[in-house]
């Protein structure tokens, strides 16, 4: 049984190998499904040919679309032969992250496969790149693709948000989970939990001599344990397959990550945008790019796209 039916696969024309197509590919292989090859493109000299005619300008997108075209046709052309459901889909669009969404929106895409490229912490700030501006916007969720393999006894690591009562908070950690169990299921792989706390707040203990650091460590740290432990009961997840562990999420994730060498990380992302977007950022974006190994990061249940259909 597909746990994702209708897979839209981003490629990259810059690079020669393709890792979100490879990674789509197995992912076809294992769990069967219908995949897209996507492909946005666009020519900013298309912008300097004003001079000619509608027809004349037509042509020419027609052209560049049907040249990107037989190049994704030629990457496809081995899975084709194995019997793999692949269709191509090549868009004229000069804004690549929209055009992913949108093509969710009118498609009904259930999971987006993407390769990511590092990124420069400084131009992160300043320019959101492709890939965090899908993350904010998609409805669906989004495998993000690094170099890591899949294999099999593996780990999957599920990071979770334990100690919130908020109800969203709640929802998501069932969802990452959820999911984290179906794709342990495909990979023939263990499900970890890991949930991060924060250290005693250094300035607090500063300021106010009655403060007491190690009881309000250990209360935190208490607290943690057994909002996993209830957690992990509720999905049957073993207790030794669960980590508590102090500092902030884009240290400890990672860290763990690299410990139980993961194949996969699943995280919830609440898809902040905006001003608070461009201060405070994401978890999940400072998270994913300090990560070497896959990333699917769902949205909650109740998540409304900013961007519209065409």
């Amino acid at each position: 049984m597909s746990i994702y039916n209708n897979v839209l696969v981003v490629l990259d024309p810059t690079t020669e190998q393709q890792k979100a197509l490879d990674r789509a590919l197995e992912l076809s292989r294992k769990q069967g499904g219908k995949l897209t090859a996507f492909l946005s493109v666009y020519e900013f000299s298309y912008e300097m040919t004003t001079m000619l005619s509608g027809d004349e300008r037509e042509a020419m997108k027609q052209a560049v679309i049907k040249d990107r075209e037989i190049w994704v046709s030629g990457l496809l052309q081995q899975a084709q032969a194995q019997g793999l459901e692949i269709s191509i889909q090549v868009v004229w669009h000069n804004r690549p992250f929209e055009a992913v969404v949108k093509a969710v929106l009118e498609h009904n895409f259930d999971l987006v496969i993407k390769g990511t490229h590092d990124h420069d912490v400084l131009k992160s700030m300043i320019f959101t790149p492709t890939d965090w501006h899908i993350l904010r916007k998609c409805p669906c969720p989004v495998l993000l693709v690094k170099e890591h393999a899949w294999p099999a006894q593996g780990n999957i690591i599920a990071a979770v948000n334990a100690g919130s009562e908020q109800e969203h908070h709640k929802s998501l950690n069932n969802r990452v989970i959820d999911k984290a169990k179906q794709m342990a299921a495909m990979l023939n792989a263990r499900v970890h939990l890991v949930n991060a706390y924060p250290g005693t707040p250094v300035n607090i203990a500063i300021e106010i001599p009655e403060f007491n650091p190690q009881e309000y460590n250990s209360t935190m740290q208490r607290h943690h344990k057994d909002a996993v432990k209830q957690l992990a009961a509720e999905h049957q997840i073993p207790a030794e397959q669960c980590h508590v562990l102090e500092g902030m999420p884009e240290d400890v994730i990672p860290k763990l990550a690299r410990q139980l060498d993961a194949e996969m990380v699943l995280i919830g992302t609440i898809g902040r945008t905006g001003l608070s977007a461009a201060i405070i950022g994401n978890t999940a974006e400072h998270v994913i790019d300090r990560l070497d190994c896959d990333v699917l990061a769902l949205k909650p249940a109740n998540f409304v796209c900013p961007l519209e259909k065409s």
